[in-house]
């Protein structure tokens, strides 16, 4: 029989074997997320001219209002820690994006904005960058001209973290960082020769709606929500969907929908009467659009 010594001694090495294992498992998987996610290149070609016009902030504030600036980063955009959101990352935070803007270049922000990917190089992981690729530069330029002049609301937030399940998804191949989805966002349909209207509207849907709604606004899931198409809305009158979109209550007085409820009003109640008409325009054409199976973006999970 084995002595106690010996006992001992082996679960001893049986306990270091099983730390040294993990730890190289740790290691693995920290290093093989961190290069995954920084496996991207920065597209250039955004030209920047500074404008200080008070007409030109005031489109990149709107801009910042109603694509969602506001919601994410704290409505001083002091920025926001995500728990309940986002429990599956260790944790998620909205930079203050005042001070954030100021502390970097036009061209970061363009990256993170429409690229999905941070001033360290990186890919983002939260950051809903394929809503954004198709922002107009004069958009883009004007929304970072706002955001680096707005004032610097200071907070105390703390360091990001990814976290060990997140990484172990990416690990394998169970989820993507948003430069991989901004680069499956497709180009806009409608072009110069078509109705003016409806290529408003179709830029407004698509640099708004398809952080949800899918890139082609037909439906998709936000997490466990399944989230409809939207060529439902062909169904409503002009003025129910300017209550939709002001007040966040659809028809038949519903005022609970997921995230749409909240995200009316603190986006879409600010858009023009003009904006409106012209997405709704747009999205009344959605019926009679095929809809495309095997589109890239829903290949990924």
């Amino acid at each position: 029989m084995l002595n106690a010594a010996v006992i001992g001694r082996t679960l001893v090495f049986l306990l270091l074997a099983i730390a040294l294992a993990s730890a190289a498992f740790a290691a693995y998987v920290y290093t093989a997320s961190e290069r995954y996610l920084g496996e991207v290149v920065p597209q250039a070609g955004f030209a920047y001219e500074e404008n200080q016009d008070p007409e030109f902030l005031e489109r990149g504030r709107h801009i910042a209002r109603t694509r969602g600036c506001f919601g994410c980063h704290g409505q001083q955009l002091e920025g926001l820690v995500f728990e309940e959101e986002w429990a599956w990352v260790g944790t998620a935070v909205a930079p203050n994006l005042a001070q954030h803007a100021r502390d970097h270049d036009a061209m970061t922000i363009e990256a993170a904005v429409r690229q999905g990917i941070g001033h360290d190089g990186k890919a983002l992981w939260s950051m809903p960058s394929y809503n954004f690729v198709l922002l107009a530069d004069d958009d883009m330029a004007a929304l970072i001209a706002y955001l680096q002049s707005a004032p610097v609301i200071e907070k105390a937030l703390p360091e990001p973290d990814l976290g060990w399940e997140a990484r172990w998804l990416i690990v394998r191949g169970e989820a993507q960082h948003m430069a991989e989805w901004a680069v499956h966002m497709p180009e806009l349909l409608l072009g110069p020769d078509d109705d003016p209207q409806l290529v408003r509207g179709e830029y407004l849907a698509k640099t708004t709606c398809n952080e949800c709604h899918g890139f082609d606004l037909r439906g998709d899931l936000a997490g466990d929500m399944a989230m409809p198409d939207l060529a439902i809305l062909a169904a409503y009158s002009d003025d129910d969907f300017r209550h939709l979109m002001k007040t966040g209550e659809a028809i038949g007085g519903r005022s609970d929908l997921p995230l749409m409820s909240m995200v009316a009003r603190d986006r879409f109640a600010y858009f023009t009467e003009d904006e409106l008409s012209d997405l709704l325009a747009y999205l009344r054409t959605l019926p009679g659009t095929p809809i495309d199976p095997d589109a890239s973006w829903r290949q990924l999970n």
